[in-house]
């Protein structure tokens, strides 16, 4: 996976990657003097100069792999996928660096580029996380690297902000959505999680476009948070949610009647083999009157 970041300080990010404390290691170089950390961080400053308009002339991305490939990824299997990586996403005819970090379990290197080419153009990053997305993907079947199953291996303790909190509401996300049957029950659940919820809308009418979730002060887009958390497809899984519901209702109404008409069959019959009569009839009444005829004719049989 890729993290990519823009910024304006090719000192703070020089400082960072090239860090004594995470062991690193440069792996490669190009276009810049790499005498020193101010040699490396002067030759970016002085090619940004060739198209002072761009604000955030520094591009940084770090490539992670996973832990189980670590073995198999040595330094030149690195920077070879970095290449390519590179090459894909249209960072070309530019200055970088490729420094391996040491600081965690799992392989990583950081990537430091001058959005600013040689020719003094920009390097665009339209659709940048997208395409990165994509590209990260083809790289892992293609070199036969260990794919992680989703988010939920990411071990969050180790994230830092805006990435925890984004976790924090994907993880509350997954646990709430399935159970929901509705919006109004989806905020609900958030709430209690300590995240807001809002809709974005198209212009100034009431079309629902996106939705928004906020907390600890970050705010994210459904989609950016995971694609399964866009609005259509949450509001697509309410929907499946409710409708589920409503079919298990029936069901249960439906087994209901039956064990009621059940009850009143075997009822039926039990009153038809022990003649059973129903209460409220006039049966006692009319036995009582046969048996006493049945008494006066007894005792006049027995008269002499």
């Amino acid at each position: 996976m890729a993290k990519i970041v823009k910024g304006k300080s090719f000192k703070g990010v020089i400082n960072y990657v090239l860090d004594k404390a995470k062991q690193t290691e440069l792996l490669a170089v190009e276009g810049v003097r790499y005498k020193s950390h101010e040699s490396i961080i002067r030759s970016f400053v002085i090619q940004t100069q060739l198209n002072p308009k761009v604000s955030k002339t520094v591009g940084h991305i770090s490539l992670d792999f996973s832990s189980q490939d670590k073995d198999k990824l040595t330094n030149a299997k690195m920077v070879q996928i970095a290449k390519e990586y590179m090459e894909k996403m249209g960072i070309t005819n530019t200055q970088y660096i490729i420094g391996r970090h040491y600081d965690k379990e799992h392989p990583h290197i950081h990537l430091v580029f001058n959005r600013i080419d040689n020719n003094g153009k920009t390097i665009s990053d339209k659709n940048d996380r997208y395409r990165s997305e994509k590209i990260c993907k083809e790289l892992t079947e293609k070199y036969r690297l260990y794919f992680a199953q989703g988010k939920e291996n990411v071990k969050i303790h180790r994230l830092k902000e805006p990435d925890k909190t984004k976790y924090e509401i994907y993880n509350a996300l997954k646990a709430a959505v399935p159970k929901c049957k509705n919006w109004k029950e989806l905020t609900e659940a958030l709430k209690k999680q300590g995240i807001t919820m809002n809709f974005k809308y198209k212009g100034n009418t009431n079309e629902i476009q996106g939705v928004r979730f906020e907390k600890n002060e970050y705010v994210f887009n459904g989609s950016k948070i995971d694609r399964q958390f866009s609005y259509s497809k949450i509001d697509f899984q309410l929907k499946q949610n409710d409708r589920i519901n409503d079919i298990h209702i029936q069901q249960e109404y439906k087994h209901s009647q039956n064990q009621s008409s059940i009850l009143e069959n075997v009822g039926s019959v039990l009153g038809e083999l022990f003649d059973i009569q129903p209460q409220g009839t006039d049966y006692d009444e009319a036995e009582f009157q046969r048996q006493q005829k049945l008494k006066k004719k007894k005792k006049r049989g027995f008269r002499l």
